[in-house]
């Protein structure tokens, strides 16, 4: 049982691993093992977020801007030719766009969904060859996206195209959990809270302690509290685990 958690001997690649969730999920990682690449947008950003990770363990930069599909295909194309197999593959990218129901403009809309859904099944989708040559019955290949409450309940934001994008990305992964299962690959979403993440910054700013006050633990949620959930679900804890929905919320879907 002492070895349940460890990831020796596994490749992950987190999307949107520069900063943010992604970044406190690719440290978790590390920590117990695998080998992470990241990607993100940017590429110096992402190349300083692998410096930085690289102390605790083997880090491997891939920018890439996974809303394009002739990025995904450059990507996959890239992570190929230097690893055979995909154990883990978190899809944690993703964008919001705030503006009323009323005032919503169509690029907002588009920019949301192409990163956030369609982006990730493409990527998703091209990685399925590397992910199937990973798993066996024993120990399937995992597919950790990464959705949000907000995909669960109304948000309190005017965030409707996030809110709607989070939600299809947790039906999205209860099929690929269906039909994947076979092939021994798993599929899990972690659907998070608010954590101190720049996408957060602007709302804590304003609204901090209006936000804790609604979390029935007290608090925001800490780097260990996401990353703790990824690891279980990427190592052998996990590998009954598929077609779930965890949030880690401190409470908030059940206030």
């Amino acid at each position: 049982m002492k070895h349940l958690f460890s990831l020796e001997g596994k490749v992950a690649l987190v999307t949107g691993g520069s900063r943010g969730i992604g970044m406190m999920i690719a440290r978790g990682l590390l920590e117990y093992g695998a080998k992470v690449y990241i990607s993100s947008r940017k590429a110096a950003v992402c190349e300083e977020a692998c410096r930085t990770l690289s102390a605790y363990g083997e880090c491997v930069s891939l920018p890439a801007d996974l809303s394009r599909l002739d990025e995904i295909a450059r990507v996959t194309q890239e992570l190929a030719l230097r690893e055979p197999c995909l154990h883990v593959l978190v899809n944690n990218a993703g964008v919001t766009w705030g503006a009323k129901v009323g005032e919503m403009p169509e690029k907002g809309w588009d920019k949301v969904m192409d990163t956030n859904l369609k982006g990730l099944f493409f990527l998703t989708q091209a990685l399925l060859p590397q992910l199937e040559a990973a798993g066996t019955a024993e120990d399937p290949a995992r597919i950790i996206n990464i959705g949000s409450v907000d995909g669960i309940q109304v948000s309190m934001f005017d965030a409707l195209a996030y809110g709607a994008s989070k939600a299809g990305l947790h039906h999205m992964t209860q099929t690929l959990a269906n039909r994947l299962a076979r092939r021994h690959i798993t599929a899990n979403v972690i659907a998070p809270g608010g954590f101190e993440t720049d996408m957060m910054a602007p709302m804590l700013n304003t609204i901090g302690d209006q936000i804790v006050a609604g979390v029935p633990l007290g608090r925001m949620g800490r780097a260990d509290d996401i990353a703790g959930v990824a690891v279980m679900l990427a190592s052998r804890a996990g590998a009954y685990i598929t077609g779930a929905i965890i949030p880690v919320d401190g409470g908030v879907l059940v206030r």
